[in-house]
């Protein structure tokens, strides 16, 4: 009975001292700690230099470099203590982001810097660099392509008696009618068209209809004007 205790006791001691309480040297986290940095400002760089949205944000920005050496923060802490490690899965699990997201590709910033300081955190600063490069790369050459055409929203304030001549001059544009209000004897017309180039000679046709009081013209990309 004895023994069988002892054996239990030594085993006890050895699963705490080689698995609960690893050992991390301030080499290795200065080490994890640069890399996320150097990682977290290429996202930076590469955040500001393909943003398309409509207002950048700097301090979103800037939140991107300090989540990733944030995160690595929390993995080489992981790494070091499995009990702390389920304690602070465990926390994490409650906390509640709610920060509106205006651009779906800010979701990919965010894994990103996250996926970056999990890899510096795992000490992986090879895959780290390579990573950051191949994503960089990638997105940069997505933001730099152009498209063949370009969406807008044309509105156009017209009278009743001038309906049908702007029919006639939309009807030339490849349109579709977004929204059309009705206010007394003005109309308030909202169309979606797409122009391979910046001609915009029909705004002056559209203009000079009897009838027409204004005319609009705004990019937009599918979600919101730009």
């Amino acid at each position: 009975m004895n023994e069988t205790t002892n054996f239990n006791d030594i085993l006890k001691k050895n699963f705490l001292n080689d698995f609960m309480f690893g050992n991390l040297s301030i080499i290795d986290i200065l080490l994890g700690l640069l890399t996320a940095f150097i990682a977290g400002a290429f996202i930076y760089f590469v955040y500001k230099s393909t943003y398309k949205g409509v207002l950048y944000s700097p301090s979103f920005n800037a939140t991107l470099l300090v989540m990733t050496m944030i995160t690595c923060l929390v993995i080489m802490t992981i790494s070091t203590n499995v009990v702390l490690s389920l304690g602070m899965v465990g926390a994490l699990s409650i906390v509640r982001f709610r920060t509106a997201i205006k651009d779906p590709l800010d979701v990919v910033f965010m894994f990103w810097a996250i996926a970056a300081g999990i890899s510096s955190g795992a000490g992986l600063y090879f895959l780290t660099f390579v990573g950051a490069g191949v994503i960089g790369g990638v997105l940069i050459i997505l933001s730099r392509k152009k498209h063949a055409d370009t969406l807008y929203l044309l509105v156009i304030h017209y009278t009743e008696e001038a309906a049908d001549d702007v029919r006639k001059e939309l009807q030339k544009l490849d349109h579709t009618l977004k929204s059309k209000i009705v206010r007394k004897n003005v109309i308030e017309q909202t169309s979606e068209i797409r122009l391979k180039i910046d001609n915009t000679a029909f705004m002056s046709r559209l203009n000079e209809v009897e009838g027409v009081r204004d005319v609009s013209l705004v990019q937009y990309n599918g979600d919101y004007a730009v």
